[in-house]
């Protein structure tokens, strides 16, 4: 799904007759079974938000275990993958989508991205419960950081998603208070 759209062409070019035609199947198809395309959209981004869901299930997991660092490099690079980065702008640019997705979920209109706050706000959480990072860190403060950062770091299509160096520094230097001020 993420190549649907022509090169250039963005979320505006993501159309029913282009998800048709990357699936080799008819237009008809697509809308015997949903009411129209934003209904298609809506499906298609809950059943990747629930994916997201047993990721961050598994992130929770993992507290207490390796380090904080690793976890949470491994976690955002599952959480922006290809095909939840490609779409958030889905999201972004259209209005009915969003709006579908609110009456959905709680917190349904930026799905993808809520997915993943609430994933490292419940793991950074847990982790401060277990002394691994400092009991007076922001969590808030942490979880936008690590959240919004990984985005930028993973949109950016021409050079590609980011190494996995790139991402374990980016999560070293944003934690790296948290870590070290923990008690002993």
């Amino acid at each position: 799904m993420v190549g649907v759209a022509g090169p250039g062409d963005g979320p505006n070019g993501l159309t029913s007759r282009a998800v048709t035609e990357e699936a080799g199947c008819a237009k008809g198809v697509l809308h015997r079974h949903f009411t129209d395309f934003d209904g298609f959209l809506t499906d298609l981004v809950l059943d990747r938000a629930g994916q997201l869901e047993a990721q961050a299930d598994a992130l929770r997991v993992a507290a207490g275990s390796g380090t904080v660092a690793t976890n949470l490099t491994g976690a955002l690079t599952v959480l922006f993958g290809p095909v939840p980065v490609a779409i958030i702008p889905l999201i972004i640019v259209r209005d009915e989508l969003r709006a579908r997705l609110r009456k959905s979920r709680p917190g349904g209109g930026t799905a993808i991205l809520a997915e993943a706050t609430t994933a490292i706000s419940t793991y950074l959480t847990a982790e401060r419960d277990l002394g691994r990072i400092a009991s007076d860190a922001d969590i808030d403060s942490l979880t936008l950081s690590l959240v919004g950062g990984a985005h930028l770091l993973f949109t950016d299509r021409e050079s590609g998603p980011p190494t996995a160096l790139e991402i374990e520094k980016f999560v070293a230097a944003a934690i790296s208070d948290a870590v070290h001020r923990r008690p002993a």
